[in-house]
């Protein structure tokens, strides 16, 4: 299937990003560096736009893919392979924060929500207003259960996978349905709208400065999974060089 150089490199902009977070997250971590990361909006809105940016390009990806009459079954072999990358993030997460440990984060976010935006792909502009609301979501939840329109039992597992929380859960890594779905669903609804003006418009490759990044966009999973293994072994190393 024919890939889009641009969405492949904003999702590269996107890994080299969390990459540098990461690393200052895993620096934080062993002391080198004191930053709160689950606070400081510093790095919890830098947090928002790197995960903004993974979700609008598999919103995009999957029109993309659709588009071009990918099948349910190759669509599946992606998805469990994503599914099986979520229970090896939560296996190691449990292992490294065992008080802690993620349960629902990006890549299992992503799972649920790419199975939702592929059955509602035909709703055409409806997925904006959608959009939206799933966005708006998050603050009318938390508002009302704060109020008591809404049980405290949202709150808790495994009611809180939806996002319709008053407050975040203990967990290295959250990433539910509201108010995600709903930037997912405008990647979808943004892509759908410049395919339909592109028509039989063949697509422009990016420059040749550009393509490191788009190549490394093609390769996220793989890179996902491996980047935090290297940087804390790499971390690790020097630690013991310095000694």
């Amino acid at each position: 299937m024919q890939r889009v150089d641009g969405v492949d490199a904003l999702r590269g902009v996107a890994m080299l990003w969390m990459t540098v977070f990461h690393f200052c997250f895993d620096l934080a971590q062993q002391g080198s560096i004191q930053q709160n990361f689950y606070a400081d909006p510093v790095w919890t809105w830098q947090r928002s736009c790197i995960l903004s940016l993974f979700l609008l390009c598999a919103g995009m990806g999957q029109a993309i893919a659709m588009h071009q009459g990918q099948t349910w079954r190759r669509f599946g072999k992606r998805w469990l392979q994503i599914v099986a990358c979520a229970a090896l993030v939560s296996a190691g997460s449990a292992w490294m924060f065992p008080r802690s440990f993620i349960y629902f984060g990006v890549l299992h976010g992503m799972a649920a929500m790419l199975i939702v935006v592929r059955l509602t792909a035909g709703w055409g502009v409806w997925l904006w207003p959608l959009g939206g609301l799933a966005i708006a979501m998050k603050w009318i939840a938390s508002y009302a259960i704060s109020a008591g329109i809404f049980g405290h039992f949202l709150n808790e597992l495994p009611f809180n996978v939806l996002g319709l929380v008053s407050a975040n859960p203990i967990t290295e890594d959250y990433v539910p349905l509201v108010p995600w779905l709903g930037v997912m669903w405008w990647g979808m609804a943004g892509m759908q709208w410049w395919l339909e003006r592109q028509q039989n418009a063949p697509v422009q490759p990016l420059s040749g400065q550009s393509h490191p990044i788009a190549a490394l966009g093609r390769w996220s999973l793989t890179y996902y999974m491996l980047h935090q293994p290297v940087l804390l072994g790499s971390l690790w190393l020097w630690a013991q060089f310095m000694r």
